[in-house]
C-alpha cells in the first residue's frame, strides 16, 4: 500500500493519465495561439479551444458555448461573477446575498465590496449546513444585484437546494451564482433546469490540471452584463483578457468528459467507502460525531468531530495519512473553521474535526487502514492528555 494514503481530494486531485495524454500534443506540437487568426497553427489551436468549450457547455446544460468564459480557476471565476455583476449594476442596486459557509473566494470578495459601500447579507445555515430557500426569498430586496450560494460545501460536503434557490431568484429577476467547484463531475448540474445564471468551476478538483477554470455567464433570458476584472486584448468576448492556455483547456474538457461518463458508478462506490469509514470510526471512537447532512452530501466526503482532540495534533500524528481539517485555502489562518462554527459547533469541537476526501484512487483496504490509524491516534492523544492533566503528588 502506497503511503501516505491520500484522503484530501477536496483540496486537489491527481491528473488522470488519460487527461495527460489528451494535453500532450498541445505543449509542443500544436502550440499555436488561438488568437492568431492568420495561419494554420492559430486555427488548430482555436479549433481545440472551441471544441473544448462546446464539451464544457454541454456538460452543465448551457445552451450556447459562448456562455463559457475561461479563467485561471474557481477563485477568479467567483471574483469575476460577484465583482463583475456588482460593478456593472451599481446604478440599479447595491445589495448582495450569500451564505455564511461559502468558500473564502466568495465571502472575501463580498466583504471587499462591503468595504466599498455594498450591502451584504450572509444567510445562516441549519445544523446540517443547509440554506433555507425561504430565507433567500426574504433577503432579496429591490436593490439586490446577485445571490451567490455554493452547490456543495468543500468542508462538510452538504449539498444546497440550488434548484429551489434558482427558481426563487428567477421569479424575482435577480441573477443567481453558484460556486460548483466541489459539485462539478460528482453530482448532476444543469444551469437551465436549475435556473443558474452564473456558475464557477475548475479542472483540478476533478482530475484535471491546475490553473484552468470557467465561469458560465447566461447570455439569454436574461442576458447578464459583467464588468471585466482584466483588460487588454478583449479575449473571451471582452470578459476576460489574456492568452488562452490551450493544453489546460483541452485537459479540462477531457477531465469533465471522463467524470460524467463514470459519475454514477463512482458516486455509488465512494458512498459505500465513505459509509464504511464512518462505521469503523464510530465503532472505534463511540463519541465521534459526523458534521454536515447525513445523506444530502458529496459521495466522497466525511467530516467527523473527535471531541477533546485537537485536529492539528491528530493530523501531525497521522504521518501515513494525508487528510485535512478544512478548506486548503483557509488552512493557514489558524482560526477554527467558519463553516463548522456556522453549524453551531463550539470552538473546541470545530478544532477537533477532520475532513476526509475520498477519490478515484481510494480503496477499501486504504479505508480500513485509515480508520484503524485514526482511532489509534485519537485514543493515544486522549490518553496522553489525561495523564498530563493528572495532579502531581507532593513528596
Amino acid at each position: 500500500m502506497k503511503l501516505p494514503i491520500y484522503l484530501d481530494h477536496h483540496a486537489t486531485t491527481p491528473v488522470d493519465p488519460r487527461v495527460v495524454r489528451a494535453m500532450e500534443p498541445y505543449w509542443s506540437e500544436e502550440f499555436g495561439n488561438p488568437s492568431s487568426a492568420t495561419h494554420l497553427y492559430g486555427w488548430r489551436a482555436e479549433a481545440a479551444v472551441e471544441e473544448a468549450r462546446e464539451q464544457l457547455a454541454a456538460a452543465i446544460g448551457a445552451v450556447d458555448p459562448r456562455e463559457i468564459v475561461f479563467t485561471s480557476g474557481t477563485t477568479e471565476s467567483d471574483n469575476l461573477a460577484i465583482q463583475g455583476v456588482t460593478r456593472a449594476g451599481r446604478r440599479r442596486g447595491d445589495h448582495l446575498v450569500t451564505s455564511a459557509i461559502e468558500h473564502p473566494a466568495v465571502l472575501d470578495t463580498c466583504r471587499a465590496l462591503a468595504a466599498e459601500g455594498v450591502s451584504v447579507t450572509e444567510l445562516p445555515v441549519d445544523s446540517d449546513g443547509r440554506v433555507d430557500p425561504d430565507a433567500v426569498a426574504r433577503a432579496i430586496g429591490e436593490r439586490t444585484l446577485l445571490v451567490s450560494v455554493m452547490a456543495a460545501n468543500s468542508e462538510i460536503g452538504t449539498l444546497q437546494p440550488i434548484a429551489e434557490i434558482g427558481r426563487i431568484c428567477r421569479e424575482r429577476e435577480v441573477p443567481f451564482h453558484t460556486d460548483a467547484a466541489q459539485a462539478a463531475g460528482k453530482i448532476p448540474l444543469d444551469v437551465a433546469a436549475q435556473n443558474v445564471d452564473l456558475l464557477s468551476m475548475c479542472a483540478h478538483k476533478l482530475y484535471g490540471p491546475k490553473g484552468i477554470g470557467l465561469l458560465y455567464v447566461r447570455e439569454r433570458q436574461p442576458r447578464l452584463r459583467l464588468e471585466p476584472l482584466l483588460h487588454g486584448g478583449g479575449h473571451e468576448r471582452g470578459r476576460r483578457s489574456g492568452t488562452l492556455p490551450v493544453p489546460l483547456i483541452v485537459g479540462f474538457a477531457r477531465a469533465v468528459e471522463l467524470c460524467l461518463a463514470e459519475r454514477d458508478a463512482e458516486a455509488a462506490r465512494l458512498s459505500r467507502l465513505r459509509d464504511r469509514l464512518w462505521e469503523r470510526l464510530r465503532a472505534a471512537v463511540p463519541d465521534a460525531r459526523r458534521n454536515g447532512h447525513p445523506s444530502l452530501r458529496l459521495p466522497g466526503n466525511l467530516n467527523a468531530c473527535f471531541p477533546g482532540v485537537e485536529a492539528s495534533a491528530l493530523i501531525a500524528a497521522l504521518d501515513d495519512v494525508a487528510v485535512s481539517a478544512g478548506s486548503a485555502c483557509a488552512s493557514a489562518s489558524g482560526e477554527p473553521s467558519h463553516v463548522l462554527r456556522a453549524l453551531g459547533l463550539s470552538e473546541p469541537d470545530a478544532r477537533a474535526s477532520l475532513r476526509f476526501g475520498l477519490g478515484r484512487g481510494t480503496t477499501e483496504a486504504q479505508i480500513d487502514r485509515v480508520a484503524e490509524r485514526v482511532a489509534e491516534e485519537v485514543n493515544a492523544l486522549r490518553t496522553r492528555d489525561t495523564r498530563a492533566a493528572r495532579p502531581r503528588r507532593r513528596r
